[in-house]
C-alpha cells in the first residue's frame, strides 16, 4: 500500500493510507544501512502486519521532490513564515534567519503577521512594507478577531505548506482557526498517536480539508463519528500543514558566507552590478548592494542583520 507519513515519535511512522486510515510503521533496517531515514511528509510503501490493529512496516521511501534540513520534512512546496506583530515583540534578526533557512533550501516563503489586533498600526505598517520591499508576500491576521484568514486560506490551497516560526506567536490558534470542520489540539491527530495534551515537539501534517470517507475522518480526527459525519465537507484532503516545534533561536545551516548574498532576494538585482564579482557587500567600493541601502532601496534593518549572519558564518567555519 501506498501512503504519507503524517508523523514520526520514537522510531514509529504514522503512514496516512488514503480511504484506508493510519497505520503505525516501523521501518525496515534497510534504511539504516543505507544511510537513510524517513521523514514526515515522505510518501512511502508499506506492508501490514495486522491491518485489525493497523500497523505495518515501512518498505520503501519514495522518490521526493525536497526535503528540509529543518525542520526535516519532506515533499513540501512552501513556508508560512509565523510572527506576532506585537506581544511578543517582532525579531527581526529571528526573522531573518527563518528567511535565510528557507531561501538556503530553496522553499518559497510566505510571511504572516498575526496578533495585528496588538499592534501598533505605524510599526506594523513598516514591518510588511520592510518585507514587501525584499520580494515576500506578507499578509496580516488576528486568530483572535479572525481577520485575515480568508487570504490565508487563499495561499495554502493544494498545497503542502511547512508552519515556521518561533513559539508564543498564535501558530497552534491559527491551524485550529483554518481546519475544516474539526478542532484539534497541537499534537492530537488520532486516537492512535494521542499521548495527551503537550506542545509541538515533532514535525506532524494536518490536513485543511478532510474528505466524507470515513477511515479518512477517523485517522485525523478523534472525536469523529460516522453518525456526525452527514453535512461535512466534501473536499478531498489536498492541502495540508506541517506542524512544527517553535524555535526561539535558529542556526544557519553550514554554508559558504559567499552564499549568504544569494538568500537575501532584494539583493539579487544589484549584486552584477557590482565592481567586483566575489563581493561581499561589505567593504568593497563601487558596491551596489551597499548603494541600494543608502538609497532605501534595501532596508537597513535587513542589510544589518545580514553582516551579523555574515560574521557568524565567517567565524564559525574559520574553527
Amino acid at each position: 500500500m501506498k501512503g504519507r507519513i503524517i508523523k514520526g515519535i520514537a522510531g514509529f511512522y504514522y503512514v496516512y493510507v488514503p480511504g484506508k486510515g493510519l497505520y503505525e510503521c516501523k521501518a525496515k533496517g534497510i534504511f539504516r544501512k543505507r544511510g537513510m531515514k524517513p521523514l514526515v511528509g515522505d510518501e512511502v510503501t508499506i506492508s501490514l502486519i495486522s491491518e485489525e490493529e493497523k500497523t505495518g512496516n515501512v518498505d520503501e521511501i519514495l522518490p521526493r521532490r525536497n526535503d528540509l534540513i529543518r525542520p526535516a520534512v519532506a515533499n513540501v512546496d512552501q513556508a508560512l513564515v509565523v510572527f506576532a506583530a506585537a506581544s511578543p515583540t517582532p525579531d527581526r534578526n529571528l526573522l531573518d534567519r527563518f528567511l535565510v533557512m528557507m531561501e538556503y533550501q530553496d522553499l518559497p516563503s510566505i510571511i504572516v503577521f498575526n496578533k495585528i489586533d496588538l499592534a501598533d498600526p505605524e510599526k506594523l505598517s513598516d514591518l510588511v512594507k520592510t518585507y514587501e520591499k525584499a520580494g515576500y508576500p506578507v499578509l496580516t491576521a488576528s486568530v483572535k478577531e479572525k481577520r485575515g484568514l480568508s487570504e490565508i486560506r487563499k495561499v495554502l490551497e493544494g498545497k503542502t505548506t511547512t508552519l515556521a516560526g518561533p513559539s508564543g506567536v498564535g501558530k497552534s490558534s491559527l491551524i485550529n482557526s483554518l481546519q475544516s470542520g474539526i478542532q484539534m489540539e497541537t499534537g492530537e491527530i488520532s486516537k492512535k498517536i494521542a499521548r495527551g495534551k503537550n506542545t509541538t515537539r515533532h514535525a506532524q501534517i494536518i490536513p485543511l480539508h478532510l474528505s466524507k470517507d470515513p477511515s479518512d475522518r477517523e485517522a485525523f480526527d478523534p472525536a469523529f463519528s460516522a453518525e456526525a459525519s452527514e453535512g461535512t465537507s466534501g473536499e478531498a484532503a489536498e492541502t495540508y500543514i506541517v506542524d512544527t516545534p517553535g524555535f526561539s533561536s535558529v542556526l544557519i545551516p553550514e554554508m559558504k558566507k559567499e552564499s549568504l548574498d544569494d538568500c537575501f532576494p532584494e539583493f539579487h538585482d544589484y549584486i552584477p552590478r557590482c565592481r567586483f564579482a566575489e563581493c561581499a557587500h561589505i567593504h568593497e567600493p563601487d558596491c551596489a548592494v551597499k548603494d541600494a541601502v543608502e538609497a532605501g532601496a534595501i532596508a537597513r534593518s535587513r542589510y544589518e542583520n545580514y553582516l551579523l549572519l555574515y560574521e557568524e558564518i565567517k567565524n564559525r567555519r574559520s574553527y
